[in-house]
C-alpha cells in the first residue's frame, strides 16, 4: 500500500490557508489610504473574499472531472502564472464617487488580489481530494481542521507580529516568499500522487482520485439546502457580530479580528477527527444561545466587557454546533468538492445578507438578532436532564409544563421590559437569568424554546430601541449607524455613532449656537478658532476635516471662510434637514466637499488654509490613513507658512499623543497639547487636542492669546513614525481601558 504521506498534505493545506488569511488584513492595510477604516469597509472586504472563495470552490469542483494528473498540472501552472501579479499592490481603479463605496470597495479589492486569492482558496478542497486518492489515506475531511488552524494562525499573526514589525513593502515581500514555499509544497504533493493515475485514462483517474470507490449515490437537494443554511447562518453571524459589537457594545480598534478568528477556529473543532470537543460544545450551544444571545437586541450599552465576551462566546458556540452538524451530514469523499462548494455558497449568502443587503434594508443592526434567532432554530437541542426526556415522551405532562413555562416567561418578560425601561439593572439581570432558566427548562420542545428565547431578547432590548425612535431618529449608511436623540433633561440634541457621541446642540434657540461636546471655547480647537482673527487676520481661511454636527461653524466671524470635508453624505443631511443648525445658523455659505479629505487635499492648491482642523474619527476607530507621515505632509502642504493644524486625539483605547509627537518631530513641526476637562453638566465633554505649526512663533502667539488656559508640550514620543507603509495601533493600546482600570 502506498504511503499516504499525511504530514505533507497537512503542511500544504496549512500553508495555503495561512497565506489566504494573512493576505486579507495585508490588502486592507494597503488600501487604507483610499478606503479608511470603518467596520463596513471590513465587511465589504469579507464579502469579496467570500465571493472569491466561492469561485475557488467552484473551480475545484469543476476540475475534479479531469484526470488526477491534469488537475495537479493545471492548478500548479495557474499558480505559477498568478505569481506574475506579485508582489501585492493596489489596483489603479478610479473612485466611483461618494455614496458608491458599497460597490467600489469590493471592485478595488477584487481587481487587486483576485487571481492569487481565487487559486489559493481552491486548495482546501483540492488537497483533500488529492489526499483521498490513495486508498489507504483515510478520511480527508480531517484535513479541513488543519486548513482552518492555518487560517486562524495567519489572521492573528498579522496584527500581533507582521504589522508591528514590518512595513508594507516587507510584508508584501514576505507574503510572496510564502507563496513560493506553498507552490513548492504543492509540487511535492503532485509528486506524491502522480503515479496513482494514468494521464490518458479519465475514468480510471476519477476512480483513483475518489479513493478507488464506486460512484456514490446522488445527493438530494434537501440535504444540500441544509448544508447551505448551516453554512450561511454562522457566516452572517460572524459579520453581524462584528458590526453589532463596534456599533453598540465595544467600539474597540482591531475588534474585527476576534469574531473572524473564532469563526475560523470553529471549523477546526467541528471538523476534527476527535469528536468529543465538538459534541460537548454542541450540547452546550442552546444554553449559550439563551444566556448570551438574549442580549442581541441591546442598543447603546456602552463599553461592557461582559457583553463583549458573551457575544463572541455565542458566535463560537453557534459556529461549532452548526458546522459540526454540517460535518455529520458530509457526503462520501467522492462528493467532497460539491460539499465544499455548497458550504462556500452558504458562507457567501450569509455574507451578502449582512454586508450588502442589511445596510440597505435596516436602519440599525437588525440583522444581528435575526441571525441569532435563526441560530436558535438550528442548534441541536438535547435534553440536559432525565426529567426533560420523560416530559418529551409523556404527552399528559408535556402540555401542562409547556403552558406553565410560557405563562411564566410572559410574566417575567413584562417585568423585564419595565425594569429595563427604568434602568433598574439590579432587577434587570435577575429577571433575565430567570427567563434563561425557563428557556433551558422547556428545551425539550423547539417551539417553546424559541418562544421563550424570543421574549427574552425582545424584553431586554425593546426599551432601548423604543426610546431611540421616540426621542430621535436613526440613519444607517455605508459608514455606520447614526442615532440622533433629544435629551429633555439636559436640553440637548445628540449625534451618536455607535457608542461615541459626535456632537451636541442645545435645543433652546438662545443657546443653540453655543459650541458643545469636544468643541467648547476652552477646548484646544475652541481656543484656536476663537483667536483665529488675532492670529491670522479678519479674513482667516479655515478648513475642517469631519463635519459632524457642524459645531465648529459657529466659531466663524465675518470675513472668515470655512470649508468642510465630509466622507459620509448622511452626516451632511443632518445639517441640511435642520436636525442640527450650527451650519445654517453660523456659516450657511461654507463650502462642503464630500469625499475622503486626504485625497481631496492632495488634489487641491497648496497654502489655501490658515487653520486646518482634523476631526474624523469613526466611533472610536482610528483613521490610520489620516494620521501618517504622508497625511501630515498633505496637511502641511495645505496650510500657509505660519498656519496651524489642530488634530483631535480624544480616544478611549489608543494613546495618540506619542504618535503625533513622532510625526511632528519627523516633519520638523512644533506641537503643543491642550487637555480640557470641563463641567459635563454644561453640555461639554473632555477633549484632547494637539496644535502643530511649522513656526514656534505661531504656537507662542496662540499660547499668549489663550490667557491663563494651559497648554503643554507633548510628553511622550513613539519609537516609530506612522506612515502609509507602517502603522500599528498595538503599541499604543490602553489595556487599562479594556480591563476597566482607571489610569
Amino acid at each position: 500500500m502506498t504511503n499516504p504521506r499525511r504530514s505533507l498534505f497537512v503542511a500544504a493545506i496549512f500553508a495555503g490557508s495561512f497565506l489566504l488569511f494573512l493576505v486579507q488584513p495585508l490588502m486592507a492595510r494597503l488600501a487604507l489610504p483610499r478606503l479608511g477604516g470603518t467596520p463596513n469597509v471590513w465587511n465589504s472586504a469579507m464579502l469579496v473574499y467570500q465571493a472569491l472563495l466561492l469561485g475557488g470552490y467552484a473551480y475545484a469542483h469543476l476540475i475534479g472531472r479531469l484526470t488526477l494528473r491534469r488537475q495537479l498540472g493545471l492548478h500548479i501552472a495557474l499558480l505559477i502564472a498568478a505569481a506574475l501579479t506579485l508582489p501585492l499592490s493596489l489596483a489603479d481603479l478610479s473612485d466611483l464617487g461618494a455614496g458608491m463605496e458599497a460597490l467600489w470597495v469590493p471592485a478595488l479589492l477584487f481587481a487587486s488580489v483576485g487571481p492569487v486569492f481565487f487559486l489559493i482558496s481552491a486548495q482546501a478542497p483540492l488537497i483533500q481530494r488529492w489526499f483521498s486518492a490513495d486508498p489507504g489515506a483515510g478520511d480527508p475531511y480531517g484535513l479541513y481542521a488543519a486548513s482552518n488552524i492555518g487560517s486562524f494562525a495567519g489572521l492573528l499573526s498579522y496584527p500581533l507580529l507582521i504589522e508591528p514589525l514590518l512595513g508594507l513593502g516587507d510584508q508584501s515581500l514576505i507574503w510572496s516568499i510564502g507563496y513560493g514555499i506553498m507552490v513548492l509544497l504543492l509540487l511535492s504533493v503532485a509528486v506524491a500522487r502522480w503515479h496513482l493515475a494514468a494521464p490518458d485514462n479519465a475514468a480510471s483517474a476519477m476512480d483513483s482520485a475518489d479513493g478507488a470507490r464506486s460512484p456514490a449515490a446522488p445527493i438530494a437537494g434537501r440535504r444540500m439546502a441544509v448544508w447551505l443554511v448551516l453554512a450561511a447562518v454562522p457566516s452572517g453571524l460572524m459579520l453581524s457580530t462584528t458590526t453589532h459589537l463596534t456599533t453598540d457594545i465595544f467600539a474597540m480598534p482591531l475588534l474585527w479580528v476576534i469574531p473572524l478568528g473564532l469563526y475560523l477556529l470553529s471549523f477546526s473543532v467541528a471538523f476534527a477527527e476527535n469528536r468529543k470537543p465538538a459534541r460537548l460544545i454542541s450540547r452546550a450551544a442552546p444554553a449559550v444561545v439563551v444566556i448570551a444571545g438574549g442580549t442581541a437586541m441591546m442598543s447603546q450599552s456602552g463599553e461592557n466587557l461582559w457583553l463583549l465576551g458573551a457575544s463572541v462566546a455565542l458566535l463560537f458556540a453557534v459556529s461549532v454546533a452548526l458546522h459540526a452538524r454540517m460535518y455529520d451530514l458530509r457526503p462520501d469523499p467522492s462528493r467532497l468538492t460539491l460539499f465544499y462548494l455548497v458550504m462556500s455558497a452558504g458562507g457567501a449568502l450569509g455574507g451578502m445578507f449582512t454586508a450588502l443587503f442589511a445596510p440597505l434594508l435596516f436602519d440599525w443592526v437588525w440583522e444581528h438578532p435575526l441571525l441569532v434567532m435563526a441560530a436558535a432554530a438550528l442548534v441541536p437541542l438535547r435534553s440536559l436532564t432525565p426529567w426533560q426526556d420523560r416530559l418529551a415522551a409523556d404527552t399528559r405532562l408535556r402540555l401542562p409544563v409547556l403552558a406553565v413555562g410560557l405563562m411564566l416567561a410572559m410574566l417575567l418578560s413584562w417585568h423585564l421590559v419595565l425594569a429595563a425601561d427604568q434602568g433598574r439593572e439590579a432587577i434587570v439581570w435577575p429577571l433575565y437569568g430567570a427567563l434563561a432558566v425557563v428557556a433551558v427548562g422547556v428545551m425539550f420542545n423547539r417551539a417553546a424554546f424559541l418562544a421563550v428565547f424570543g421574549l427574552t431578547m425582545v424584553a431586554i432590548g425593546l426599551p432601548g430601541h423604543v426610546n431611540a425612535y421616540r426621542t430621535g431618529e436613526r440613519v444607517r449608511s455605508y459608514f455606520g449607524v447614526y442615532t440622533v436623540s433629544d435629551s429633555k433633561t439636559h436640553g440637548l440634541r445628540v449625534l451618536a455613532h455607535g457608542t461615541t457621541d459626535h456632537g451636541r446642540q442645545f435645543l433652546a434657540p438662545a443657546k443653540r449656537r453655543e459650541p458643545t461636546a469636544y468643541y467648547g471655547r476652552e477646548a484646544g480647537v475652541g481656543l484656536l478658532l476663537r483667536n483665529a482673527s488675532a492670529l491670522y487676520g479678519t479674513e482667516a481661511r479655515i478648513g475642517v476635516v469631519g463635519l459632524g454636527t457642524g459645531t465648529l461653524a459657529c466659531y466663524r466671524t465675518p470675513g472668515q471662510t470655512y470649508r468642510f470635508y465630509e466622507i459620509d453624505p448622511a452626516i451632511l443631511e443632518f445639517s441640511r434637514r435642520g436636525r442640527f443648525t450650527f451650519l445654517s445658523d453660523c456659516a450657511p455659505d461654507s463650502e462642503i466637499v464630500i469625499g475622503d479629505a486626504r485625497i481631496a487635499l492632495e488634489d487641491e492648491a497648496p497654502g489655501q488654509f490658515d487653520i486646518l482642523v482634523v476631526d474624523a474619527f469613526s466611533s472610536d476607530a482610528i483613521p490610520l490613513h489620516l494620521l501618517t507621515r504622508e497625511a501630515l505632509e498633505a496637511y502641511r502642504r495645505s496650510i500657509a507658512a505660519n498656519g496651524s493644524v489642530a488634530i483631535h486625539i480624544s480616544n478611549r483605547f489608543i494613546d495618540l499623543e506619542p504618535v503625533i509627537a513622532a510625526l511632528a518631530r519627523d516633519a520638523g513641526m512644533q506641537a503643543m497639547l491642550r487637555w480640557d476637562n470641563p463641567d459635563r453638566t454644561t453640555g461639554l465633554t473632555p477633549s484632547m487636542w494637539i496644535v502643530l505649526s511649522q513656526r514656534a512663533e505661531t504656537l507662542a502667539a496662540l499660547r499668549q492669546a489663550s490667557g491663563r488656559t494651559e497648554w503643554r508640550a507633548l510628553a511622550t514620543l513613539s519609537d516609530t513614525v506612522w506612515s502609509d507603509q507602517y502603522a500599528s495601533t498595538l503599541p499604543q493600546f490602553r489595556w487599562n481601558t479594556l480591563l476597566g482600570v482607571k489610569p
